[in-house]
């Protein structure tokens, strides 16, 4: 591991010669500091103009968020994350001024001077997808970084997470950030951002605290950006690196599964529309069911959710009694019939139904957007290609993200998902970084 952390990023091969350490204002571009003379240097490196912003990242993962931010013309002096992996990633394709570091302690290993922190604390204790523990001992990490980012003392500050962080109890994590960060002097802001409105054909929402001194004029909004289409963003990648797909066996129950669900639609026994497949739409693999038996099953769907006997989760079962009142007809020898052929549960008096997972084999629309990125996109299983019968390649993901087809990312293809699904797409990045450039431009 390299123990300085000013090192310049894998695309800035003079950055070192061209603007000394002590230089940390504001402006510029990397692009234009690699094209300058020799005799040009002395008097650019002294404007305020000629200086790029320097930021260190925290909880960087394999550097999505970091590679927004340089293509907004931002500098990396220092990038942390404790996954050794990630780090590695970060290495080969972006710079070697990544380390390995525990940041749970709250303190780096040496004071580094920036004009910006960012930080992706981990998001899983509060995912709406996860079991949201309050006391999971990750939310901890979202103040951790604060009281990194206060020390470091930079202009700007941007902290990123789910929006799970603004619901319920957990916001309290959020709204102590907000309040740190205002005693140390900041001026702070929430701003909620789509990746379908930063260029990414991609439904992902991300919270963002935004945080700066009081002397610097924020506009805490950023520029949306053309709308892309999946499948434009698919096309071309059979001979790229990291196109592995899985596929199934032709014939196989998976496969005929996938032949069924067409783009825009997902298997999914709890909503009823046109987006929903039941299983009892395919009796080739989980077995027949009359028209009365089909009836039974709808009715259940609907009821689950309307009579509700518990005051957490989103659905009950139901008793037999409640589908006769709603069907007004017998409906003891269809339910038997049911819970024999595996579509319903019975406990005690009630009944519900067996498979109540909430979208499987989620197909998405060819000229839409696609679902959020995340660590199981590989799995064709949960995510399916949206003309193939197959899942996604770790090179599809990468592109659904943002990321550059020049990166290239290595280790177990389990865990090359997991890099790209935790990442934060390059493209919320710059836009972020195009708002705090603006901001800066004219700071002193």
């Amino acid at each position: 591991m390299a123990s300085d952390f000013s090192g310049p990023h894998r695309d800035i091969s003079v950055y070192s010669y061209l603007v000394p350490e002590k230089l940390t204002g504001v402006g510029g571009s990397t692009r234009r500091l690699r094209l300058i003379t020799e005799s040009q240097m002395t008097a650019d490196v002294q404007s305020t103009e000629a200086r790029p912003l320097r930021f260190i990242s925290l909880f960087s993962g394999c550097g999505g968020l970091d590679l927004g931010f340089i293509q907004a013309g931002l500098t990396p002096v220092a990038a942390f994350d404790i996954w050794p992996l990630a780090v590695e990633n970060y290495h080969n394709n972006i710079g070697d001024h990544a380390h390995i570091w525990d940041l749970s302690n709250g303190r780096l290993p040496q004071k580094i001077e920036c004009d910006v922190v960012v930080a992706g604390s981990p998001c899983q204790g509060f995912s709406t997808v996860g079991k949201r523990n309050l006391d999971d001992p990750r939310n901890h990490l979202l103040q951790a970084a604060v009281k990194i980012a206060i020390a470091a003392k930079p202009k700007i500050m941007v902290f990123e997470n789910v929006l799970g962080i603004l619901q319920g109890d957990h916001k309290e994590y959020w709204n102590l950030a907000h309040k740190k960060l205002n005693s140390a002097g900041y001026k702070t802001d929430t701003l909620i951002i789509d990746a379908r409105n930063t260029g990414t054909p991609q439904s992902r929402k991300r919270a963002f605290l935004i945080a700066w001194k009081k002397s610097i004029s924020m506009d805490v909004e950023v520029e949306p950006r053309e709308a892309v289409h999946l499948m434009d963003v698919l096309s071309g990648v059979s001979t790229l690196p990291n196109h592995e797909p899985k596929s199934f066996s032709v014939g196989s129950n998976e496969y005929e599964i996938a032949t069924k669900i067409l783009p825009g639609q997902k298997l999914c026994n709890v909503r009823g529309g046109e987006a929903s497949v039941h299983t009892w739409d395919i009796p080739n693999v989980f077995g027949h069911v009359t028209q009365d038996e089909k009836e039974v099953l709808l009715s259940i769907m609907k009821l689950r959710r309307r009579i509700r006997r518990r005051t957490f989760g989103d659905a009950d079962p139901v008793t037999p009694k409640d589908v006769y009142l709603d069907l007004h007809r017998k409906v003891s020898d269809d339910i038997g019939s049911l819970i024999d052929k595996g579509y319903l549960r019975q406990f005690e008096s009630y009944v519900d139904l067996k498979n109540t997972f909430n979208g499987k084999y989620r197909r998405p629309a060819v000229d839409g957007a696609s679902y959020t990125v995340d660590t199981r996109f590989g799995d064709p299983r949960c995510f399916l290609h949206p003309v193939e019968h197959r899942g996604f390649s770790v090179r599809e993901a990468a592109r659904v993200q943002g990321f550059p087809d020049s990166y290239v990312f290595h280790g177990p293809v389990l865990e090359q998902f997991r890099l790209v699904g935790n990442a934060v797409p390059p493209s919320m990045g710059l836009v972020i970084g195009n708002m705090i450039s603006k901001a800066l431009s004219g700071t002193p």
